[in-house]
């Protein structure tokens, strides 16, 4: 890609998070609308087809796609799939430690990367942890979180799943916060999306057993993820049912017998 080409490119971002940023300021609940539970899904029989749909498509694609994966692929080279896609990740979790004024979070993804990239084959190994760097992770849903953006209804997305609308919009603007996609040719540049397709269908393999414990052994599979993705979301943000103005979960919110599908 040209420089001038990448060079514009990024001159527009700033609009476009700005004006992402401002349409999700708009999407503060209304309290009525909120369970006591603390969730908001105005949308609910639109979001439920949606579910009808993704749980449709992980039945008759991904599960068994998954499953195949992990079958036929070693342990030990899904870790470095999962390992790479990760890396490749890292200088957008940068972007976003910067915009968050994360400094040191910034400095650590930036250790992480370089230390991977060259002792690591490229990332391909993690050796950022055998040197006791700390895994550091972010995105723009928790960026718009820290600029008091409000989480907004609970969103289901075709292919995606949970979200809400802030995550919703931080996944959109977090296709362009990677400066790698700006400076790296093709088909180089797509390297970090098939690694990212090849560790979700790893995680769909390994945690087979979790996800469809959820999709289709639970009563209202529906509910059960939603209730899973804001309960994990806002723990991983350090927010409660509180932040959309109901009340508590309970002394603990973040309590609970299921645990998120992805994580080891």
């Amino acid at each position: 890609m040209p420089v001038h080409h990448s060079l514009h490119r990024l001159k527009r971002l700033p609009i476009m998070i700005l004006a992402l940023a401002l349409v999700s300021a708009c999407a503060a609940p209304d309290p009525r609308a909120v369970s006591p539970d603390g969730i908001y899904d105005p949308n609910e029989t639109r979001n439920r087809k949606v579910h009808a749909f993704n749980r449709q498509l992980d039945k008759s694609i991904l599960r068994p796609a998954g499953r195949g994966y992990s079958k036929a692929v070693p342990d030990e080279f899904e870790d470095s799939i999962g390992n790479f896609a990760t890396n490749l990740s890292q200088p957008s979790v940068v972007v976003n430690s910067l915009l968050q004024g994360d400094f040191q979070g910034a400095g650590l993804s930036t250790v992480r990367f370089l230390t991977n990239t060259v002792l690591g084959f490229g990332g391909f190994v993690d050796a950022a942890t055998e040197f006791d760097v700390p895994q550091h992770d972010t995105d723009f849903g928790e960026t718009l979180h820290v600029w008091g953006v409000a989480e907004g209804p609970y969103v289901e997305a075709p292919f995606v799943g949970p979200s809400t609308r802030r995550d919703s919009i931080g996944r959109v603007v977090d296709l362009f916060t990677n400066p790698l996609t700006y400076r790296l040719p093709s088909p180089e540049k797509y390297y970090s999306t098939g690694a990212k397709i090849a560790s979700r269908l790893s995680d769909r393999g390994r945690y087979s057993s979790t996800v469809d414990s959820i999709l289709y052994e639970s009563a209202d599979s529906y509910a059960q993820a939603r209730l899973i993705y804001l309960q994990n979301r806002r723990f991983e943000l350090g927010t409660s049912a509180n932040a959309q103005g109901a009340d508590p979960y309970s002394d603990d919110p973040y309590t609970d017998i299921y645990e998120d599908p992805y994580a080891e």
